[in-house]
């Protein structure tokens, strides 16, 4: 890539401050969507079968589909963002959404938010300042044939390589067999995927915004190999990011996913944009620690949130106790219950072998 000139500066600074600002607004409008969302799902769900146990009828909920909306208008500022900003500044910034959902949670939702909790968001702000105060300057590619240039060097290859093979080994092999014990195996698959995701939505919004300024790329098939592997990314991205939250407890997939996807992401940036090539050890110690910062938030954060109080009780309601008996060799062993709730009832079982 060619030397910036001597006002490049002042021009990548704006840029940063740009697509730092569009991440912030898409966190406040994705993290407000989780709220408007829930509130809808709730209203279905006192009308209607709940959607976690499959129901449907939040389709027909005029504000669950104002909740869709926010987020994807959140999303669109975040693909613009991705323009103007490198990867390393825009991604650690969606932790914000996690901030602002909790929030209005607390107070539209009354999940309460604990001592704890706050220490969590607090550390989240103070790290994702950091990270924009640090963050990286990065030149924006002249065109996509410059930045197929970029997507094919060495480096860059051999983690698209890895990355590739890592998510066939996780989707063919440990998926079907560990998928629904493991949480590692579809985040993993997320996050890897994620990385590329993000990597791809970046090249076709640069071609998108220099389309815009008149540099048409329509006519580079780069651009089009770059918006096909955004869109495949992205639905098996989705479609193995609903297993994780269907198989396990939304509070443990959120953080861990956010921690393995905005790791890798951040890898892949700084390899093949370069993000942190002319910068200070200091600089880059910084931005390491902001991220830090902002994961240990993000944990402490979900880690204190409460329990989702739409649940129904009656899912956790401890079974009756059973009366046992037991027959083997002639002989007959019964636990007599303490209660007399299920008095005729027993399991009956012939044979000593069936407890082997």
């Amino acid at each position: 890539m060619t030397p910036a000139p001597p006002n490049a500066g002042g021009d990548l600074f704006a840029a940063n401050l740009t697509g730092a600002l569009l991440a912030v607004a898409s966190s406040a409008f994705i993290g407000v969507s989780f709220i408007v969302k829930k509130k809808g799902l709730r209203r279905a769900g006192a009308a209607g079968t709940r959607a976690g146990v499959g129901g449907y009828g939040y389709l027909l909920e005029p504000l669950w589909w104002v909740g869709m909306v926010t987020m994807l208008i959140g999303e669109i500022a975040n693909f613009v963002a991705y323009m103007f900003a490198p990867a390393a500044l825009v991604t650690p910034l969606g932790a914000l959404s996690i901030i602002v959902s909790a929030v209005l949670a607390h107070f539209i939702l009354n999940e309460k938010l604990q001592r704890m909790g706050v220490l969590g968001c607090v550390l989240c702000i103070v790290g994702s300042t950091v990270i924009i105060l640090h963050a990286p300057e990065e030149e924006t590619p002249s065109s996509v044939a410059q930045i197929w240039h970029l997507a094919t060097q060495p480096a860059f290859l051999c983690y698209a390589a890895s990355a590739l093979a890592i998510s066939l080994i996780l989707m063919l092999h440990c998926a079907p067999r560990y998928g629904q014990t493991n949480i590692v195996v579809y985040v993993g698959i997320c996050s890897v995927i994620g990385s590329l995701t993000v990597m791809s939505i970046k090249a076709v919004g640069i071609a998108i915004k220099l389309t815009i300024e008149g540099i048409n790329q329509a006519g580079y098939f780069q651009t089009w190999l770059f918006a096909t592997v955004s869109a495949t990314c992205i639905i098996i991205q989705l479609v193995y990011l609903n297993k994780a939250l269907d198989t396990f407890n939304t509070a443990v997939v959120s953080p861990i996913y956010y921690a393995m996807f905005t790791s890798l992401t951040i890898l892949a940036s700084a390899i093949m944009f370069k993000d942190w090539y002319g910068q200070s050890i200091s600089s880059i110690a910084s931005e390491i620690c902001g991220f830090l910062t902002v994961l240990t938030g993000t944990f402490v954060l979900h880690s204190t949130r409460e329990h989702d109080p739409t649940l129904s009780s009656d899912l956790y309601t401890p079974l009756p106790p059973i009366y046992w008996h037991i027959q083997g060799n002639s002989e007959t062993v019964g636990k007599q219950k303490e209660d007399g709730l299920l008095s005729g009832d027993f399991i009956t079982v012939v044979r000593q072998d069936y407890f082997v």
